[in-house]
């Protein structure tokens, strides 16, 4: 087996998360014999997966996605030259594939997490209508949303959950260098939820 990268971010009380999510909490509980943490999180906390029930009522939840998804493959594109946000300019210089599995490395992975950042690299709209029509699989990018803060411009959710294509957000790509991998994205088997967080590695080969 080749080098194991952890992209996840840590998860605790406290963390930076998404305006007008909920908070992290956790307390230390002990029974007669041990210790216990009851941990109250929103489904979208630190590196996650977002599902099509996230847009939709109809669509399916995170228990539902098919694990081929999450599993295999995957390509990392150094996007740290983009300013404010990967666009579809940037993607048409990759030969993205069908089928593939797509993370962007930018700016907000070597900035870090220590905080929320609104002003965070997104996936334009157009960018994301591309991704769906070239019909890959899954996309991840290192900001805890896809799309850009305030923005009326739903696409880079819309486009790609209605493609039924997994999105991986707030992914820590500091450590990663562009290339090929094998991707283990595995979310928690929350029942019909929207999303859910997701311990997510690389191997290089």
């Amino acid at each position: 087996m080749g080098k194991i990268l952890d992209i996840s971010l840590p998860i605790y009380k406290g963390m930076p998360v998404y305006p007008n999510n909920p908070e992290v909490k956790i307390k230390s509980l002990k029974t007669p014999t041990t210790f216990i943490s009851e941990i109250t999180f929103g489904s979208h906390t630190g590196t996650h997966l977002d599902v099509p029930r996230h847009i939709s009522k109809q669509g399916i939840g995170v228990d539902k996605i098919d694990l081929n998804q999450l599993v295999g493959p995957v390509r990392v594109l150094d996007m740290t030259h983009c300013q404010t946000a990967v666009t579809i300019e940037d993607l048409q210089k990759e030969n993205i594939k069908a089928g593939e599995r797509i993370l962007v490395k930018t700016q907000n992975s070597i900035r870090g997490f220590a905080e929320f950042y609104p002003d965070y690299i997104y996936l334009s709209g157009d960018a994301a209508q591309f991704l769906a029509e070239q019909k890959i699989i899954l996309f991840g990018i290192d900001s805890l949303s896809i799309k850009q803060k305030g923005s009326p411009d739903t696409r880079p959710h819309t486009e790609l959950l209605n493609s039924n294509i997994v999105i991986a957000e707030g992914l820590d790509l500091s450590q990663v260098s562009q290339g090929h991998y094998e991707l283990f994205c595995l979310p928690l088997k929350f029942v019909g939820l929207d999303g859910s967080p997701a311990r997510v590695i690389l191997i290089k080969p």
